[in-house]
């Protein structure tokens, strides 16, 4: 199974809860455009359904540890 780049979830998750912030204080269809792109891709890149899935996978990746996986199998993990 193919791990992700850290650095690029990491830049992700950033680029995701700037956007959420942003979006929050005010809202605007360029804005909106790039959270559901940024959500598309964390989701595309961790394998996962839905972005609260996703950002679980991504943070579990990040802590070195596996993802949660809903079949039982062990998910992302570092030691690919």
């Amino acid at each position: 199974m193919l791990v992700p780049d850290p650095k690029v979830v990491r830049r992700l998750l950033t680029r995701y809860a700037s956007l959420r912030i942003a979006q929050a204080e005010r809202e605007t269809p360029t804005r909106a455009r790039e959270l559901a792109d940024v959500s598309h891709t964390l989701c595309v890149l961790t394998g996962a359904t839905s972005i609260r899935e996703a950002i679980a996978r991504a943070d579990a990746l990040l802590a070195g540890g596996s993802a949660p996986d809903p079949d039982g199998e062990s998910g992302l993990s570092l030691a690919g």
